[in-house]
C-alpha cells in the first residue's frame, strides 16, 4: 500500500467513532427498551427505585460519555492497543446495561430481587468503568487531562470507592441516597465542564 492510499488521521478517528457509537446506540436501545418495560406491562412489572436511579444516570452517563469522546480527535497516532481499548471501554457499558436490564426475569421476583441479588457484579464493574476512564482520559492527552483540574482525579477515585461501599449497603433509604447523589454529581459535572465541546 503506498503512502498516498494509507488513510488519514481524520479517518482513522472517523472509523472509531463509528464504533464507538454503534456499541454505545446499542447500550441506549437496551436502557430505552427496559425502560418502557414499566409502561407496557405497569400491573406486572414493579418499579423499584434504586434500580430506576442508576438507569438514569447510566442513561446520563452514555450519552456524556459520547460527548466527550470527541477529544479523541486530538490523538496525534492510531494503534490497534488504543483502539481495543476504547472499544474495550465501551463495551463495559453494555455490559453495565444488559446488568441492569438482563433478557430474563424468570429466576427473580421483580426488579428490586434481582438488583439486590445483581448489585455486587453492577457495582464492580461500574468501578472498574471508572477506572478504564482515567486511561481514556490519558490518551487525549495532558492538556485536556489538566483542563480537567484536581477535581477529575478526586472524582474518579470516589466514584470507585463508592461503588465498592455500594455493594454492601443494605439499606434502601441510604441505596437511594447514593444513587441521588451520584446522579445530580453527574449532572453538575457535565453542566460545569462539559455544556461547550
Amino acid at each position: 500500500m503506498s503512502m498516498e492510499t494509507l488513510p488519514t488521521h481524520a479517518e482513522y478517528f472517523g472509523h472509531v467513532r463509528t464504533i464507538i457509537g454503534m456499541v454505545l446506540a446499542l447500550s441506549l436501545a437496551r436502557l430505552v427498551n427496559g425502560l418502557t418495560r414499566f409502561v407496557q406491562h405497569p400491573g406486572t412489572i414493579k418499579v423499584y427505585p434504586v434500580h430506576l436511579g442508576w438507569v438514569i444516570f447510566l442513561l446520563i452517563t452514555i450519552v456524556h460519555f459520547w460527548w466527550y469522546e470527541f477529544h479523541l480527535v486530538s490523538v496525534p497516532v492510531w494503534t490497534f492497543p488504543l483502539y481495543g481499548f476504547l472499544i474495550f471501554y465501551t463495551m463495559v457499558f453494555a455490559a453495565l446495561t444488559a446488568l441492569l436490564f438482563p433478557d430474563q426475569m424468570t429466576d427473580y421476583n421483580g426488579f428490586e430481587d434481582y438488583f439486590e441479588q445483581r448489585k455486587r457484579w453492577f457495582f464492580g464493574l461500574l468501578a472498574f468503568a471508572a477506572l478504564l476512564d482515567v486511561g481514556d482520559t490519558m490518551v487525549k492527552g495532558a492538556d485536556y487531562m489538566h483542563a480537567l483540574g484536581i477535581e477529575y482525579p478526586i472524582r474518579q477515585a470516589a466514584f470507585v470507592i463508592f461503588s465498592i461501599v455500594a455493594m454492601f449497603i443494605t439499606s434502601r433509604r441510604g441505596q437511594l441516597a447514593l444513587v441521588l447523589a451520584a446522579i445530580l454529581y453527574q449532572v453538575s459535572w457535565i453542566v460545569r465542564l462539559y455544556d461547550i465541546l
